[in-house]
Formats: C-alpha cells, structure tokens, sequence
C-alpha cells in the first residue's frame, strides 16, 4: 500500500487487514511503530476529530504531527497546474509538496470540493497532484472521498456485527439546512460493497449520488452476490436493515448553483424512532459532526443502538493502522 486516498482502491482483503490491526492498535494503545517518523497534515477546512485523531494516533505510538492551515497558519496555496501566480496565494501546491517530502515521512490533506464545477472537481486533482508530486506516503483526510471516515464505520460494525455477509447496511440522506459534500456517502457506500453487505441507499428525488461511484457500488455488491437499491423512500431502505447510515449531500444537478433553502421540503427526512422500527433492531450512526433533531432525533442519537461515539473514536484506531502500514516500523 503506497497511498491511502481512496476506499475503492484498496482490495476486502487489505481493508479487512487494516481493520485488524486498528483492533491491535485499539486493545493496546501506545506503542513504537511510529516512532522517529512525522506527518505533515495541510488542512485547508475545518476539522475536530480528524486533526486531533491524527495528531494522537502519530503521539501514541512514538511519532510526531504537524498541522498546517494554508492561508492561516501557513502561506496560502495555489492548486491549479499552470496558474499564473498573481492573486492571493504565495506558493504553489507543487512546491509545498515536494519541500515537505524532505521534511516528513508521509502527508496528509483535507481540501473540500468548492461546490462550482462536479465534472472538474471529481477528477479530485488537488489530492492526485499531491500524489503525483510527492515521493512520501499521502493520505487522504477528506476531499471528494472519506476513507478513514469509512474504515472506522467498518470497524465499528465488524466490532457489533461480527461478519458483513447477509447484513444489511442502509445508508440514507437526511435533511440540512445548507448543501454538504457527497464524500462520507461516497466511501461508506463504497466499503460496505466492497465488504459483501446488502446497500440500500434512499435520498430525495434528483439527490442521487454520483451514477460513476453508485456503478461502482453496484459493481461490488454483485462481486459478492449482495444485493444493491436505490430508492426514493427512506422506509423502504431502512425496513430489515441491520444497519443506519445517515448522511446529507447536496444536488449534484444544482452543484455551483445550489438554491437557498432548497432542501427544506425535505425536512421529514431525519432519522426517528418510528423509523428506526422498521430494522432489524438495527445500529445507527453518523460521521458527525451532526445537527441534533435536524438529521436525527436525540431519542435515535442517544439510544443504546447508537454508535456515533464508538465510530468516533475507532478514527484513532483505524488512522494509527493506515499510518502504520505505511510508514510505520516494529509495532
């Protein structure tokens, strides 16, 4: 494993592996495997649990983490290949890429789609040119795809379900306010096929996922014989589901020109006990961070059935694993 950028790359065989050794990581906290080694993480959004996960994941097991927040805490950086450097920025991402190689044993980026042009922003050139420019490891904390979000959900449920084949996992668009990423929908979907799980997805009319990430769903759940649906109706996904994901994305189809207020005829698409009943006495979480009784009620979120907290804190273990396995020496 060279890179960890996305979910699908990796083969149910390696994720399976990488969960197992989050595992180790998670009934023996601290360690060695990384000591003597840096990461260099460049956030240019917000994060909680992602920055502090990683920072303790590199701490506990003898590293050191940088964060940098470019335009902030570092000079502001120019993405674009060829850009004629004559606004805000100060270096280009090229530079910054390469002078941290010689820094670090491994980068990190968290780098939001800009919500103008999906068929552009799909292409995730910020991260793939990090890639391609750097001769470290490179992780992906969230751009388009989420995979480190997506490996500890998948931990969580091998920890509460055991095994993955003939479960059910529903992953369901809930209602927000404004219009978010399709990362952690993208990547949970994604790990849950690769896994062998049933995928049931629900979300508005014209809020389908991306048709090239939702063929690849497909494509997985087929390879394992599980079943794949799409649908408008959240009862029907949710119905038997041993397993609920719940998430909200903006529409692709008004992707750089979302309406104001546009999703708030979909208010009654939150997560609530009535719902709840038609699973399979099913789990419930979320990545968070969540807005309470907005995605799901207080009475789903603070249930025994709820495992927010534990996906939550598997980010730390799942990180520490990925980190591990590449750059990582004795455990």
């Amino acid at each position: 494993m060279q890179h960890f950028t996305a979910i699908e790359n990796h083969s149910k065989k390696e994720i399976e592996e990488l969960i197992e050794s989050a595992r180790g990581f998670k009934k023996n906290r601290f360690g060695t495997a990384l000591k003597g080694k840096t990461l260099i993480a460049l956030f240019f959004n917000p994060s909680t649990r992602t920055r502090v996960s990683f920072d303790l994941a590199m701490h506990e097991l003898g590293g050191h983490a940088i964060a940098l927040a470019p335009g902030s805490s570092s000079w502001g950086i120019e993405v674009n290949e060829g850009a004629v450097m004559d606004g805000e920025a100060e270096e280009h991402l090229k530079d910054v890429t390469k002078v941290l190689c010689r820094y670090g044993d491994a980068l990190a980026i968290r780098c939001f789609p800009k919500f103008k042009d999906w068929k552009e922003e799909k292409k995730d050139a910020i991260l793939s040119n990090m890639v391609k420019w750097s001769d470290k490891p490179v992780i992906n904390m969230e751009t388009i795809s989420h995979p480190c979000q997506a490996l500890a959900m998948m931990m969580t449920l091998k920890e509460k379900l055991k095994g993955f084949k003939g479960k059910k996992m529903a992953l369901t668009w809930v209602y927000h306010p404004k219009p978010l990423n399709t990362a952690v929908a993208n990547s949970a979907g994604m790990i849950a096929s690769i896994c062998g799980m049933d995928l049931a997805i629900s979300n508005p009319k014209g809020y389908d996922l991306d048709g090239d990430y939702l063929a690849m769903m497909k494509g997985f759940c087929e390879k394992n014989g599980a079943k794949f649906s799409v649908s408008n109706s959240m009862e029907d996904a949710l119905k038997d589901a041993d397993f609920v994901y719940a998430k909200s994305w903006g529409p692709l189809s008004q992707y750089g020109n979302f309406k104001p207020h546009g999703n708030d005829k979909f208010k009654h698409w939150i997560v609530d006990k009535e719902k709840m009943n038609k699973t399979n006495n099913g789990y419930f979480s979320h990545c968070l961070p969540m807005r309470r009784n907005v995605k799901a009620t207080d009475e789903v979120v603070d249930s025994g059935r709820s495992l927010i907290y534990e996906e939550a804190e598997n980010r730390l273990h799942v990180q520490k694993a990925v980190l591990a396995k590449l750059i990582g020496g004795k455990k």
